[in-house]
């Protein structure tokens, strides 16, 4: 059973988020945007890709919360490599308190064996920018539901480098040639990657998508970026270290993300995210 809802800007679909599939557990279930299309109709996600199957569009995503696989996949664990274990969890759609057509606010559980690890609070908003870029405004807030602190960790802090993957991510379509990557002050994959720069763009082939933190805490995660491998761009809930949710708090987060028609150019992406994250 696949249960979804479509965001529209002036009536126009602009993406699909489906809050309830039929997925592996191997996949880490959870909700996810696709398709996600620019406002001339060109397709900026992936879904299951043969590269990583479970890849789920554009949504939020963490491999290890207290040693349950939130991501989907083969586990890192150190000194080993990256091992099929059994542990995967599983978001769960509980309500939509706000729901209109160009956003929505969702209640979720994180759960893994059957143990409700954490509560979610998910905010999305869709607004036009220009006749060819909107704004997708994703916000979400972490609550610890168990009794005693929670700890997120990455590949990265169990001992793989650079891999720091864990929180929002998205998926981007594969082309024949990788995407250019550049940020305010920087070109290329390499640079951006782990770096924390205000904002990263991925230019395809006819569509641009620009990554923002939407507030000052998102604007210190380093960002997580590949392009010659896949095209995908997340933020890094935990780089250098494993975050800690301690009981009865919640970690918040808001990425703003630019879907643009067209290869923008460093201006144009900085003047575009300068709207996207000045406006309320």
């Amino acid at each position: 059973m696949t249960d979804s809802l479509t965001l529209r800007l002036d009536g126009r679909p602009v993406g699909r988020y489906v809050y309830r599939a039929a997925l592996d557990l191997a996949h880490a279930p959870r909700p996810y945007l696709h398709p996600v299309t620019t406002l001339g109709g060109t397709r900026v996600t992936e879904l299951t890709p043969d590269d990583h199957p479970h890849h789920l569009g554009a949504g939020v995503a963490v491999p290890d919360v207290e040693g349950r696989n939130f991501w989907g996949g083969r586990t890192f664990v150190r000194d080993q490599g990256p091992v099929a274990l059994d542990n995967h969890g599983a978001q769960h759609h509980q309500a939509f308190p706000v729901q209109d057509p160009d956003g929505f606010v969702e209640e979720l559980y994180w759960t893994a064996d059957g143990t409700r690890l954490l509560r979610e609070r998910r905010a999305l908003v869709a607004r036009e920018l220009n006749p060819d870029a909107w704004a997708l405004d994703f916000t979400f807030a972490l609550g610890n539901a168990t009794e005693g602190p929670l700890t997120l960790g990455s590949p990265a802090t169990n001992g793989r480098p650079g891999a720091a993957y864990g929180g929002f991510f998205w998926r981007a379509p594969k082309e024949q040639r990788p995407p250019a990557v550049f940020t305010a002050h920087t070109e290329g994959e390499a640079a951006a990657h782990e770096s924390a720069a205000d904002w990263v763009a991925l230019a395809g082939d006819g569509w641009t998508l620009v990554f923002a933190g939407g507030d000052e805490q998102t604007r210190r995660d380093p960002w997580f970026v590949r392009a010659a491998e896949y095209p995908g761009v997340g933020s890094s809930l935990a780089h250098a270290r494993r975050t800690t949710i301690d009981a009865g708090t919640t970690l918040t987060r808001r990425v703003i993300t630019v879907i643009a028609d067209g290869r923008l150019d460093r201006d144009a992406a900085a003047d575009l995210v300068r709207r996207a994250v000045s406006e309320p």
